[in-house]
């Protein structure tokens, strides 16, 4: 079944823009709160104000494609922090402790970070000039 396997690059881009765009909503909601949410105004200092930098900055980084290589291999560790500091300690299955998205975030940025940006990055257009 290869029907699309001429488009992977494409479907790659794809991965990273919608993945970059979720992540960066929550930088957004926690600095600029939008979309308002219980997390707007967290304080910088704290540990969920550290991590709504790399929301923030790591998410649009993703988003435009730009250095998508270590930017997704930094945002996958920040995830994998948070599933064992926030979730793991509630119990063993993400589905009840409430880190499958963390989970989520953090093995498609590992892929990522694997794969790189895809067709339409501008890692891909600084790359063939």
């Amino acid at each position: 079944m290869n029907f699309l396997s001429s488009y992977s690059s494409q479907l790659l881009s794809v991965l990273r823009i919608m993945s970059g765009l979720l992540f960066l909503q929550h930088g957004t909601t926690k600095y600029l709160s939008i979309p308002v949410s219980p997390m707007n105004d967290v304080p910088m200092a704290s540990m969920g104000g550290a991590a709504g930098l790399f929301e923030l900055i790591g998410g649009a980084l993703l988003v435009v494609g730009l250095f998508t290589r270590p930017v997704a291999f930094v945002l996958s560790g920040l995830m994998a922090v948070a599933y064992f500091y926030a979730h793991a300690p509630q119990g063993f299955y993400p589905l009840l402790n409430g880190g499958e998205l963390a989970a989520l975030y953090s093995f498609t940025f590992l892929y990522i970070a694997a794969a790189g940006g895809g067709a339409w990055s501008i890692d891909s257009m600084r790359s063939s000039k």
